[in-house]
């Protein structure tokens, strides 16, 4: 670890300005979690483009603040209306809205904040701890092993697909298709550019607007009233739902690093690792028949993990510019869109190492204010679930058009977000996976883009990607085996179960 660059980036933190931009990111991260059908890639499509007047270091702050908070605020509508907030506090309902029926509303919620505050803060810290090993494996990564990685990525299509395959490879494709209109990244060739508009390609970050906050709108258009049907009451002792917690730092641990490590893996994100920590939880249980039915261990399991996801998504995330859920996409849009590229020179002292830690530091400084909040809160968060959906829809597409144009001020991105806010909804409603597509639109110019340099390097020789003695490049052969087990290795699997059957 780099402790100067560590100070520098703690001074850089501890700002008044920037502080304030860590604290207004995680407050409105919390609304937006509390709110179901919004959640964190929504808001922080949202929030986006009206980062542009902000220095990167801030931008990146405030939306890495409204991932954070959005987290634990998801828990809000989970504990008190047994609706997730997003979909990684699924878990959270099997046991935290039984402990509200039972009266103890503010017992869950106080749960929820402090193992949330207390998995993020532990996992952070790990991340930095091991940040020199981080450092040198991104450090080892060149342009062929990019390549792999994006290729990587989109064969993971075949793993975050949930139903049919061929549903979300048509996605992943698609996405893929989207990324080849405009000028092509090397050779600058047009493609499907039959106007001046769509000569610098389709913007990213009109089409993540378009697929989360307009499509989301859309949905939430027909549902009338407030999110919350009936009367939130809240009962419960704050207290009690601090000690249970710290009573149960093993189990704290264990789940948030479950999140750390699930989070790590692309495409995995946050909701599959809430599950798999409830169920740990569950299986190591001496009262595994106590969940569902109000079980404090079943609210701090899936509290912990879901923080704990935000640290481990980070790593691909900075590392590679593989998005490991739809929040740490748009995370990589603002990053793009301020001049900064996932990959090594993140991990660099004369490259944005800095900034790296300072994103990580005030994750820290985030869940303490996760805490603060939530504790300080307990008794007024029902409100949240009761703003009536007419005020919600107008305000998030006004923003949305707004923040879009003044992006690029091209007219064709007010038409990209209504044209992929239209697919996205119908994505949805027909079972077509939304982060396969935007695993295609984000990995699409990287792979183009790092293919082309790699045959370049090698005079167009194929064999830079598989041949570590005559290139010298050790993990090009070990992506290349990853990719395989991952694209064949289901067949394999079945093959030999039939044999042995």
């Amino acid at each position: 670890m780099s402790v100067s660059t560590l100070f520098a980036a703690l001074g850089a933190l501890l700002t008044i300005d920037t502080m304030f931009w860590v604290i207004a990111g995680v407050m409105v991260g919390i609304v937006v979690g509390a709110l179901p059908g919004l959640g964190p890639p929504l808001g922080m499509a949202i929030i986006l483009p009206l980062t542009i007047p902000l220095t990167p270091a801030d931008a990146i702050i405030l939306l890495i603040g409204v991932y954070s908070g959005s987290m634990y605020g998801g828990s809000i509508a989970a504990i008190l209306i047994n609706t997730p907030g997003v979909s990684s506090s699924a878990a959270t309902m099997f046991d935290g809205y039984p402990m509200s029926k039972q009266g103890k509303a503010a017992t869950a919620l106080s749960i929820s904040a402090t193992a949330s505050a207390f998995a993020g803060l532990f996992t952070i810290t790990t991340l930095l701890l091991f940040s020199p090993v981080l450092i040198e494996v991104v450090l080892a990564v060149g342009t062929p092993e990019r390549f792999l990685v994006a290729v990587l990525g989109l064969a993971m299509i075949t793993v975050i697909t949930r139903g049919s395959i061929a549903k979300g490879l048509l996605a992943g494709a698609t996405g893929l298709l989207v990324t080849v209109v405009g000028s092509a990244p090397m050779t600058l060739d047009r493609r499907y550019a039959e106007t001046l508009l769509l000569y610098d390609g389709i913007d990213f970050v009109a089409v993540l607007i378009g697929l989360f906050a307009i499509a989301e709108m859309m949905k939430l258009a027909g549902q009338e009233g407030g999110i919350a049907e009936d009367d939130v009451v809240i009962g419960g002792n704050i207290l009690d739902g601090v000690k249970t917690t710290l009573q149960r730092p093993y189990l704290s641990i264990k789940s948030g690093m479950i999140g750390l490590f699930v989070g790590a893996i692309p495409g995995a994100g946050a909701t599959v690792s809430n599950f798999v920590a409830y169920s740990e939880a569950v299986r190591s249980s001496d009262d595994p028949d106590s969940f569902g039915s109000g079980n404090a261990d079943g609210v701090i399991a899936s509290e912990s993990s879901n923080n704990g996801t935000v640290a481990g998504s980070l790593v691909p995330a900075i590392s590679f510019g593989i998005p490991g859920s739809s929040s740490t996409a748009v995370l990589i849009g603002g990053l793009l869109m301020h001049g900064l590229r996932p990959g090594p020179s993140m991990f660099q002292v004369d490259g944005e190492l800095q900034l790296t830690y300072t994103m990580l530091l005030a994750l820290l400084v985030g869940n303490v204010i996760i805490l603060a909040f939530g504790l300080s809160a307990v008794t007024r968060l029902g409100y949240l679930t009761k703003i009536d959906t007419d005020y919600i829809i107008p305000m998030v597409v006004v923003l949305s058009f707004l923040g879009t144009y003044a992006l690029r001020v091209n007219p064709i991105d007010i038409l990209t977000i209504i044209v992929f806010g239209v697919i996205g909804f119908y994505m949805v409603r027909y079972n077509y996976s939304v982060i396969a597509f935007v695993l295609g639109v984000v990995l699409g110019d990287i792979a183009e883009g790092n293919l082309y340099r790699s045959l370049q390097l090698s005079d167009g020789s194929w064999m830079i990607f598989i041949d570590p003695f005559t290139y010298g490049r050790w993990l090009s052969p070990i992506l290349v085996v990853m990719i395989c087990a991952i694209l064949f290795g289901p067949f394999i699997k079945g093959w030999i179960d039939e044999r042995r059957g």
